[in-house]
Protein backbone atom coordinates (compact mmCIF):
# COMPACT_ATOMS: atom_id res chain seq x y z
CA UNK A 1 0.00 0.00 0.00
CA UNK A 2 0.97 3.46 -0.69
CA UNK A 3 1.78 6.05 1.53
CA UNK A 4 -1.41 8.63 2.41
CA UNK A 5 -0.53 12.17 1.66
CA UNK A 6 -3.52 13.20 3.85
CA UNK A 7 -6.14 15.76 2.79
CA UNK A 8 -5.30 18.25 0.71
CA UNK A 9 -5.66 22.02 0.94
CA UNK A 10 -8.57 22.91 -1.65
CA UNK A 11 -11.16 25.28 -0.50
CA UNK A 12 -11.42 28.76 -1.45
CA UNK A 13 -12.99 31.41 1.16
CA UNK A 14 -15.83 31.37 -1.80
CA UNK A 15 -15.97 27.87 -1.49
CA UNK A 16 -15.49 27.52 2.39
CA UNK A 17 -18.00 30.33 3.03
CA UNK A 18 -20.47 28.27 0.73
CA UNK A 19 -20.45 24.80 2.26
CA UNK A 20 -21.24 26.58 5.40
CA UNK A 21 -23.99 28.57 3.85
CA UNK A 22 -25.95 25.70 2.65
CA UNK A 23 -25.14 24.04 5.81
CA UNK A 24 -26.85 26.63 7.74
CA UNK A 25 -29.99 26.71 5.44
CA UNK A 26 -31.23 23.25 4.35
CA UNK A 27 -34.70 22.42 5.18
CA UNK A 28 -34.70 23.76 8.46
CA UNK A 29 -36.01 27.36 8.26
CA UNK A 30 -39.06 26.20 6.04
CA UNK A 31 -39.98 23.22 8.70
CA UNK A 32 -39.13 24.81 11.52
CA UNK A 33 -40.62 28.45 10.47
CA UNK A 34 -44.67 27.69 11.55
CA UNK A 35 -43.36 25.58 14.51
CA UNK A 36 -41.88 28.80 15.72
CA UNK A 37 -44.93 30.99 15.22
CA UNK A 38 -46.89 29.06 16.29
CA UNK A 39 -45.39 28.48 19.98
CA UNK A 40 -44.52 32.79 19.85
CA UNK A 41 -48.48 32.96 18.93
CA UNK A 42 -47.56 35.49 16.01
CA UNK A 43 -44.74 38.06 15.12
CA UNK A 44 -42.57 37.87 18.49
CA UNK A 45 -41.36 34.66 16.98
CA UNK A 46 -38.51 37.40 15.83
CA UNK A 47 -37.05 37.40 19.08
CA UNK A 48 -36.56 33.55 18.60
CA UNK A 49 -34.62 34.49 15.17
CA UNK A 50 -32.88 37.22 16.81
CA UNK A 51 -31.54 35.31 20.07
CA UNK A 52 -30.26 32.59 17.41
CA UNK A 53 -28.75 34.96 15.36
CA UNK A 54 -26.86 36.28 18.29
CA UNK A 55 -25.76 33.39 19.82
CA UNK A 56 -24.40 32.23 16.33
CA UNK A 57 -22.05 35.38 16.43
CA UNK A 58 -20.73 34.76 20.35
CA UNK A 59 -20.34 31.26 19.44
CA UNK A 60 -18.95 31.96 16.15
CA UNK A 61 -15.89 34.19 18.05
CA UNK A 62 -15.28 31.06 20.13
CA UNK A 63 -15.39 28.93 16.56
CA UNK A 64 -13.25 31.50 15.38
CA UNK A 65 -10.39 31.81 17.60
CA UNK A 66 -9.90 27.96 17.88
CA UNK A 67 -9.96 27.54 13.87
CA UNK A 68 -7.79 29.75 13.39
CA UNK A 69 -5.30 28.42 15.23
CA UNK A 70 -5.81 24.75 14.74
CA UNK A 71 -6.65 24.48 11.32
CA UNK A 72 -7.09 20.72 11.09
CA UNK A 73 -9.86 17.90 10.28
CA UNK A 74 -12.53 17.09 12.83
CA UNK A 75 -13.46 20.66 14.24
CA UNK A 76 -14.23 20.04 17.92
CA UNK A 77 -12.31 16.73 18.25
CA UNK A 78 -9.15 18.68 18.10
CA UNK A 79 -9.62 21.93 19.93
CA UNK A 80 -11.34 20.07 22.72
CA UNK A 81 -7.86 18.05 23.51
CA UNK A 82 -6.31 21.64 22.87
CA UNK A 83 -7.97 23.59 25.18
CA UNK A 84 -8.33 20.48 28.15
CA UNK A 85 -4.39 19.31 28.29
CA UNK A 86 -3.67 15.71 29.08
CA UNK A 87 -6.31 12.98 30.00
CA UNK A 88 -9.38 15.23 30.24
CA UNK A 89 -9.14 16.93 26.99
CA UNK A 90 -8.83 13.06 25.65
CA UNK A 91 -12.03 12.25 27.33
CA UNK A 92 -13.36 15.25 26.31
CA UNK A 93 -12.56 14.85 22.52
CA UNK A 94 -13.73 11.04 22.44
CA UNK A 95 -16.99 12.41 24.16
CA UNK A 96 -17.37 14.47 21.43
CA UNK A 97 -16.61 11.74 18.94
CA UNK A 98 -18.90 9.09 20.39
CA UNK A 99 -21.56 11.99 20.49
CA UNK A 100 -20.99 13.11 17.04
CA UNK A 101 -21.10 9.02 16.04
CA UNK A 102 -25.09 9.29 17.28
CA UNK A 103 -25.54 12.85 16.17
CA UNK A 104 -24.34 13.89 13.22
CA UNK A 105 -26.44 11.03 11.73
CA UNK A 106 -29.62 12.50 13.30
CA UNK A 107 -28.41 15.83 11.47
CA UNK A 108 -28.54 13.54 8.44
CA UNK A 109 -31.82 11.89 8.77
CA UNK A 110 -33.37 15.39 9.87
CA UNK A 111 -32.44 16.91 6.47
CA UNK A 112 -33.80 13.82 4.79
CA UNK A 113 -37.13 13.62 6.57
CA UNK A 114 -37.13 17.18 5.49
CA UNK A 115 -37.10 16.72 1.93
CA UNK A 116 -39.41 14.09 2.14
CA UNK A 117 -42.09 16.03 4.43
CA UNK A 118 -41.87 19.35 1.46
CA UNK A 119 -42.27 16.16 -1.81
CA UNK A 120 -45.78 15.99 -0.30
CA UNK A 121 -46.77 19.06 -1.70
CA UNK A 122 -45.67 18.02 -4.73
CA UNK A 123 -46.38 14.26 -5.10
CA UNK A 124 -48.69 12.52 -2.90
CA UNK A 125 -46.54 9.69 -0.91
CA UNK A 126 -49.29 8.24 0.87
CA UNK A 127 -49.93 4.48 -0.30
CA UNK A 128 -46.66 4.20 -1.79
CA UNK A 129 -45.33 1.82 0.44
CA UNK A 130 -48.27 -0.59 -0.85
CA UNK A 131 -47.16 -0.06 -4.50
CA UNK A 132 -43.84 -0.31 -3.55
CA UNK A 133 -43.68 -3.23 -0.68
CA UNK A 134 -47.11 -4.68 -1.71
CA UNK A 135 -47.68 -7.26 1.03
CA UNK A 136 -44.39 -6.25 2.99
CA UNK A 137 -45.85 -2.78 4.00
CA UNK A 138 -48.36 -4.30 5.68
CA UNK A 139 -46.50 -7.17 7.70
CA UNK A 140 -44.43 -3.83 8.68
CA UNK A 141 -47.39 -2.15 10.05
CA UNK A 142 -48.90 -5.23 11.99
CA UNK A 143 -45.36 -5.34 13.79
CA UNK A 144 -45.63 -1.58 14.67
CA UNK A 145 -42.53 -0.65 12.27
CA UNK A 146 -44.56 1.85 10.11
CA UNK A 147 -47.73 2.55 9.08
CA UNK A 148 -48.32 1.93 5.20
CA UNK A 149 -48.56 6.20 5.21
CA UNK A 150 -45.45 6.55 7.03
CA UNK A 151 -43.48 3.68 4.46
CA UNK A 152 -43.58 5.99 1.43
CA UNK A 153 -41.90 9.21 3.29
CA UNK A 154 -39.61 7.21 4.74
CA UNK A 155 -38.56 5.53 1.26
CA UNK A 156 -37.73 8.60 0.06
CA UNK A 157 -36.05 10.35 2.71
CA UNK A 158 -33.87 6.94 2.79
CA UNK A 159 -32.77 7.21 -0.87
CA UNK A 160 -31.86 10.99 -0.42
CA UNK A 161 -29.38 10.38 2.00
CA UNK A 162 -27.75 7.17 -0.48
CA UNK A 163 -27.84 9.63 -3.23
CA UNK A 164 -25.73 12.13 -1.21
CA UNK A 165 -23.16 9.37 -0.14
CA UNK A 166 -22.26 8.70 -3.74
CA UNK A 167 -22.23 12.41 -4.53
CA UNK A 168 -19.86 12.94 -1.72
CA UNK A 169 -17.83 9.91 -3.31
CA UNK A 170 -15.59 12.06 -5.05
CA UNK A 171 -12.41 14.77 -4.35
CA UNK A 172 -12.76 17.73 -2.42
CA UNK A 173 -11.92 19.88 -5.79
CA UNK A 174 -15.11 18.63 -7.30
CA UNK A 175 -17.24 19.36 -3.77
CA UNK A 176 -15.74 22.99 -3.55
CA UNK A 177 -17.28 23.57 -7.32
CA UNK A 178 -20.40 21.94 -6.68
CA UNK A 179 -21.03 23.58 -3.44
CA UNK A 180 -20.83 27.10 -5.36
CA UNK A 181 -24.09 25.95 -7.42
CA UNK A 182 -25.58 24.90 -4.05
CA UNK A 183 -25.23 27.83 -2.47
CA UNK A 184 -26.70 29.95 -5.54
CA UNK A 185 -29.68 27.95 -5.74
CA UNK A 186 -29.72 28.36 -1.99
CA UNK A 187 -29.73 32.10 -1.47
CA UNK A 188 -31.18 32.80 -4.82
CA UNK A 189 -34.42 31.10 -3.44
CA UNK A 190 -34.69 33.02 -0.03
CA UNK A 191 -34.17 35.99 -2.43
CA UNK A 192 -37.03 35.68 -4.77
CA UNK A 193 -39.21 34.74 -1.49
CA UNK A 194 -37.94 37.86 0.06
CA UNK A 195 -38.77 40.08 -3.08
CA UNK A 196 -41.80 38.41 -4.11
CA UNK A 197 -43.18 39.04 -0.91
CA UNK A 198 -42.54 43.02 -1.12
CA UNK A 199 -45.60 44.16 -2.97
CA UNK A 200 -47.90 42.40 -0.78
CA UNK A 201 -46.29 42.94 2.43
CA UNK A 202 -48.52 44.28 4.64
CA UNK A 203 -46.63 45.84 7.87
CA UNK A 204 -48.98 46.36 10.31
CA UNK A 205 -49.61 42.57 10.16
CA UNK A 206 -46.31 41.29 10.22
CA UNK A 207 -45.21 43.83 13.41
CA UNK A 208 -48.93 43.10 15.77
CA UNK A 209 -46.90 41.80 18.57
CA UNK A 210 -50.01 42.63 20.80
CA UNK A 211 -50.82 39.25 18.84
CA UNK A 212 -48.50 37.20 20.48
CA UNK A 213 -47.57 36.33 23.88
CA UNK A 214 -45.76 39.41 25.80
CA UNK A 215 -45.88 38.77 29.14
CA UNK A 216 -42.18 37.48 30.18
CA UNK A 217 -43.66 34.94 32.33
CA UNK A 218 -42.22 31.37 33.22
CA UNK A 219 -44.34 30.11 30.27
CA UNK A 220 -42.94 32.12 28.21
CA UNK A 221 -39.66 31.58 28.72
CA UNK A 222 -40.17 28.07 28.55
CA UNK A 223 -41.80 28.65 24.96
CA UNK A 224 -39.16 30.71 24.02
CA UNK A 225 -36.51 28.64 25.02
CA UNK A 226 -38.03 25.87 23.02
CA UNK A 227 -39.11 28.80 20.28
CA UNK A 228 -35.32 29.27 20.22
CA UNK A 229 -34.09 26.09 20.15
CA UNK A 230 -35.71 25.49 16.92
CA UNK A 231 -34.41 28.60 15.60
CA UNK A 232 -30.78 27.68 16.08
CA UNK A 233 -30.95 24.70 14.45
CA UNK A 234 -31.60 26.62 11.21
CA UNK A 235 -28.18 28.33 12.18
CA UNK A 236 -26.16 25.40 12.99
CA UNK A 237 -23.30 24.87 10.66
CA UNK A 238 -21.51 28.22 10.88
CA UNK A 239 -18.53 26.17 11.93
CA UNK A 240 -18.75 23.52 9.54
CA UNK A 241 -15.69 24.96 7.90
CA UNK A 242 -13.50 23.96 11.37
CA UNK A 243 -14.52 20.33 10.90
CA UNK A 244 -12.79 21.16 7.13
CA UNK A 245 -9.94 22.83 8.74
CA UNK A 246 -7.32 20.89 6.89
CA UNK A 247 -9.00 21.55 3.61
CA UNK A 248 -9.08 25.28 3.74
CA UNK A 249 -6.63 27.45 2.24
CA UNK A 250 -4.89 30.16 4.43
CA UNK A 251 -6.93 29.01 6.95
CA UNK A 252 -6.03 31.16 9.50
CA UNK A 253 -7.65 34.33 7.58
CA UNK A 254 -10.46 32.46 5.99
CA UNK A 255 -11.99 29.93 8.74
CA UNK A 256 -12.87 33.35 10.82
CA UNK A 257 -14.23 35.23 7.62
CA UNK A 258 -16.42 32.55 6.49
CA UNK A 259 -17.77 32.05 9.99
CA UNK A 260 -18.92 35.36 9.86
CA UNK A 261 -19.83 36.29 6.43
CA UNK A 262 -22.04 33.04 6.80
CA UNK A 263 -23.40 34.00 9.58
CA UNK A 264 -23.97 37.84 8.79
CA UNK A 265 -25.65 36.48 5.18
CA UNK A 266 -27.99 33.59 7.05
CA UNK A 267 -29.25 36.49 9.99
CA UNK A 268 -30.48 38.92 7.10
CA UNK A 269 -31.86 36.10 5.24
CA UNK A 270 -33.89 34.84 7.79
CA UNK A 271 -35.24 37.79 9.19
CA UNK A 272 -36.17 39.13 5.95
CA UNK A 273 -38.29 35.89 5.21
CA UNK A 274 -39.46 35.67 8.67
CA UNK A 275 -40.85 39.26 8.37
CA UNK A 276 -41.87 39.05 4.82
CA UNK A 277 -44.25 35.84 5.13
CA UNK A 278 -45.91 37.15 8.40
CA UNK A 279 -46.68 40.05 6.49
CA UNK A 280 -48.36 38.76 3.18
CA UNK A 281 -49.58 35.59 5.32
CA UNK A 282 -51.72 35.80 8.67
CA UNK A 283 -49.59 34.25 11.55
CA UNK A 284 -52.38 31.64 12.17
CA UNK A 285 -52.20 30.49 8.63
CA UNK A 286 -48.07 29.95 9.25
CA UNK A 287 -48.53 27.89 12.21
CA UNK A 288 -50.85 25.54 10.90
CA UNK A 289 -49.27 25.13 7.88
CA UNK A 290 -46.98 22.20 7.04
CA UNK A 291 -45.75 23.53 3.55
CA UNK A 292 -45.29 27.35 4.51
CA UNK A 293 -42.83 28.27 1.38
CA UNK A 294 -45.41 26.31 -0.75
CA UNK A 295 -48.52 27.81 0.88
CA UNK A 296 -47.03 31.21 0.74
CA UNK A 297 -45.88 31.35 -2.97
CA UNK A 298 -49.56 29.61 -3.94
CA UNK A 299 -50.77 32.85 -2.34
CA UNK A 300 -48.75 35.47 -4.13
CA UNK A 301 -48.74 33.26 -7.13
CA UNK A 302 -50.58 29.82 -8.09
CA UNK A 303 -50.18 26.34 -7.37
CA UNK A 304 -47.59 25.84 -10.26
CA UNK A 305 -45.75 28.51 -9.21
CA UNK A 306 -45.82 27.11 -5.51
CA UNK A 307 -44.52 23.86 -6.80
CA UNK A 308 -41.48 25.32 -8.66
CA UNK A 309 -40.60 26.96 -5.69
CA UNK A 310 -41.07 23.58 -3.34
CA UNK A 311 -38.81 22.18 -5.94
CA UNK A 312 -36.12 24.88 -5.51
CA UNK A 313 -37.11 23.94 -1.34
CA UNK A 314 -35.98 20.27 -1.96
CA UNK A 315 -32.51 21.35 -3.90
CA UNK A 316 -32.07 23.19 -0.74
CA UNK A 317 -32.23 20.43 1.30
CA UNK A 318 -30.37 18.04 -0.82
CA UNK A 319 -27.53 20.96 -0.58
CA UNK A 320 -27.48 20.96 3.50
CA UNK A 321 -27.13 17.22 3.35
CA UNK A 322 -24.64 17.58 1.23
CA UNK A 323 -22.75 19.66 3.15
CA UNK A 324 -23.22 18.08 6.53
CA UNK A 325 -22.58 14.52 5.51
CA UNK A 326 -19.33 16.61 4.40
CA UNK A 327 -18.04 18.19 7.60
CA UNK A 328 -18.94 15.50 10.09
CA UNK A 329 -17.59 12.50 8.10
CA UNK A 330 -13.99 14.33 8.70
CA UNK A 331 -15.07 13.93 13.02
CA UNK A 332 -14.48 10.32 13.15
CA UNK A 333 -11.75 10.44 10.52
CA UNK A 334 -9.45 12.87 12.86
CA UNK A 335 -10.01 10.53 16.24
CA UNK A 336 -9.15 7.61 14.19
CA UNK A 337 -6.00 8.99 13.08
CA UNK A 338 -5.25 10.30 16.56
CA UNK A 339 -5.82 6.63 18.31
CA UNK A 340 -8.98 7.18 19.73
CA UNK A 341 -11.57 6.08 17.55
CA UNK A 342 -12.00 2.81 15.29
CA UNK A 343 -8.58 2.41 13.11
CA UNK A 344 -10.68 1.48 10.07
CA UNK A 345 -12.09 5.07 10.26
CA UNK A 346 -8.48 6.54 8.91
CA UNK A 347 -8.42 4.87 5.97
CA UNK A 348 -8.52 6.90 3.09
CA UNK A 349 -9.73 6.29 -0.43
CA UNK A 350 -6.78 5.88 -2.98
CA UNK A 351 -8.01 7.79 -5.97
CA UNK A 352 -10.21 10.78 -4.49
CA UNK A 353 -8.13 11.26 -1.52
CA UNK A 354 -11.64 11.25 1.33
CA UNK A 355 -11.77 9.88 4.24
CA UNK A 356 -14.64 7.03 2.41
CA UNK A 357 -15.24 4.71 5.27
CA UNK A 358 -16.21 7.69 8.07
CA UNK A 359 -18.36 8.67 5.13
CA UNK A 360 -20.30 5.83 4.49
CA UNK A 361 -20.40 5.41 8.36
CA UNK A 362 -21.76 8.87 9.03
CA UNK A 363 -24.51 7.98 5.95
CA UNK A 364 -25.33 4.54 6.71
CA UNK A 365 -26.52 5.57 10.42
CA UNK A 366 -28.18 8.40 9.20
CA UNK A 367 -30.20 6.23 6.45
CA UNK A 368 -31.13 3.99 9.62
CA UNK A 369 -32.34 7.33 11.81
CA UNK A 370 -33.85 8.57 9.08
CA UNK A 371 -36.32 5.33 8.74
CA UNK A 372 -36.64 5.30 12.34
CA UNK A 373 -37.62 8.89 13.82
CA UNK A 374 -39.59 11.43 13.16
CA UNK A 375 -38.83 15.69 12.36
CA UNK A 376 -39.67 17.06 15.93
CA UNK A 377 -37.71 14.68 17.97
CA UNK A 378 -34.40 14.84 15.87
CA UNK A 379 -34.32 18.87 15.90
CA UNK A 380 -34.92 18.73 19.83
CA UNK A 381 -32.19 15.61 20.29
CA UNK A 382 -29.74 17.53 17.73
CA UNK A 383 -29.73 20.73 19.85
CA UNK A 384 -29.98 19.50 23.32
CA UNK A 385 -27.47 16.71 22.63
CA UNK A 386 -24.64 18.77 21.94
CA UNK A 387 -25.17 21.70 24.09
CA UNK A 388 -22.53 20.62 27.05
CA UNK A 389 -19.61 18.35 25.15
CA UNK A 390 -19.30 20.86 22.66
CA UNK A 391 -20.28 24.26 22.76
CA UNK A 392 -20.41 24.88 26.52
CA UNK A 393 -17.18 23.05 27.11
CA UNK A 394 -15.44 25.03 23.94
CA UNK A 395 -16.26 28.32 25.29
CA UNK A 396 -15.02 27.07 29.03
CA UNK A 397 -12.14 25.98 27.47
CA UNK A 398 -11.06 28.82 25.37
CA UNK A 399 -11.38 31.16 28.14
CA UNK A 400 -9.30 28.72 30.11
CA UNK A 401 -6.26 28.58 27.41
CA UNK A 402 -6.50 32.62 27.21
CA UNK A 403 -5.61 32.61 31.34
CA UNK A 404 -3.46 29.80 30.69
CA UNK A 405 -1.50 30.73 27.81
CA UNK A 406 -1.67 34.44 27.53
CA UNK A 407 1.02 34.30 25.18
CA UNK A 408 -0.17 32.01 22.96
CA UNK A 409 -0.31 32.60 19.21
CA UNK A 410 -3.80 33.14 18.34
CA UNK A 411 -4.26 34.60 14.67
CA UNK A 412 -7.99 35.44 15.76
CA UNK A 413 -8.94 37.49 19.33
CA UNK A 414 -12.74 37.40 19.86
CA UNK A 415 -13.68 41.36 20.90
CA UNK A 416 -14.03 41.92 23.99
CA UNK A 417 -13.47 39.03 25.49
CA UNK A 418 -14.07 36.99 27.76
CA UNK A 419 -17.61 38.93 27.16
CA UNK A 420 -18.69 36.97 23.69
CA UNK A 421 -17.94 33.19 24.98
CA UNK A 422 -19.72 33.75 28.72
CA UNK A 423 -22.98 35.47 26.43
CA UNK A 424 -22.68 32.62 24.66
CA UNK A 425 -22.66 29.94 27.93
CA UNK A 426 -25.27 31.55 29.48
CA UNK A 427 -27.42 31.35 26.21
CA UNK A 428 -26.41 27.36 25.72
CA UNK A 429 -27.51 26.78 29.36
CA UNK A 430 -30.62 28.29 28.79
CA UNK A 431 -31.80 26.50 25.76
CA UNK A 432 -30.28 23.08 27.82
CA UNK A 433 -32.60 23.91 30.56
CA UNK A 434 -35.36 24.94 29.08
CA UNK A 435 -35.33 21.69 26.86
CA UNK A 436 -37.96 18.89 26.99
CA UNK A 437 -36.92 16.75 29.98
CA UNK A 438 -36.65 13.47 27.99
CA UNK A 439 -34.51 14.70 25.81
CA UNK A 440 -31.91 16.65 29.06
CA UNK A 441 -32.02 12.97 30.03
CA UNK A 442 -31.16 11.49 27.17
CA UNK A 443 -28.44 13.86 26.46
CA UNK A 444 -26.67 12.99 30.08
CA UNK A 445 -27.39 9.26 29.44
CA UNK A 446 -25.33 9.65 26.28
CA UNK A 447 -22.26 11.47 28.08
CA UNK A 448 -22.57 8.94 31.02
CA UNK A 449 -22.19 5.81 28.55
CA UNK A 450 -19.58 7.92 26.76
CA UNK A 451 -17.47 8.63 30.45
CA UNK A 452 -18.13 4.81 30.74
CA UNK A 453 -16.57 2.85 28.01
CA UNK A 454 -13.88 5.94 27.87
CA UNK A 455 -12.72 4.03 31.41
CA UNK A 456 -13.12 0.92 30.07
CA UNK A 457 -11.78 0.61 26.78
CA UNK A 458 -7.91 1.04 26.13
CA UNK A 459 -6.79 3.82 23.81
CA UNK A 460 -3.61 4.36 22.81
CA UNK A 461 -1.55 7.72 23.14
CA UNK A 462 -1.66 10.02 20.65
CA UNK A 463 1.15 10.16 17.87
CA UNK A 464 1.93 13.81 18.90
CA UNK A 465 0.15 17.12 19.47
CA UNK A 466 -1.14 17.45 15.48
CA UNK A 467 -2.86 14.72 14.06
CA UNK A 468 -0.63 13.15 11.26
CA UNK A 469 -1.88 10.40 9.25
CA UNK A 470 -0.44 7.08 9.94
CA UNK A 471 1.13 5.02 6.66
CA UNK A 472 -0.58 1.98 4.90
CA UNK A 473 -3.93 2.96 5.42
CA UNK A 474 -5.03 3.63 2.35
CA UNK A 475 -7.09 1.75 0.74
Amino acid sequence: MEKSPGLNRSLSLIQATAINMIDMVGIGPFVVLGTIVSMMHGPLSIVAWLLGAFLSYMDGMVWAEMGARWPEAGGSYVFLQKLFPGKKGRMMSFLFTWQTSIQAPLVVASAAIGFSTYLQYLVNLKGVGSYLFGEFSYSLGRFGAFTDADLGPKTVSGSVVLLMILLLYRNIQSIGKLSVVLWTITGGTIIWLIAAGIPHFNAAQAFNFSASESSFSLLFSLALGQASQKAIYSYLGYYNVCHLGAEIKNPERNIPRAIFISITGITLLYLGMQTVILGVLPWEQVAGSEFVVSTYFEHIYNHTVAQFATMLVLCIALASLFSVLLGYSRVPYAAAIDGLFFPVFARIHKKHRIPHISLLAMGGLGFIFSLLFKMKDVISAIITMRILIQFVSQAIGVIAWRVRAPGDRRPFKMPLFPLPAILSILIWLFLFLTSNVFFIAGALAVIAVGILIFSLVRFKDPPGNTPAVPPDITT
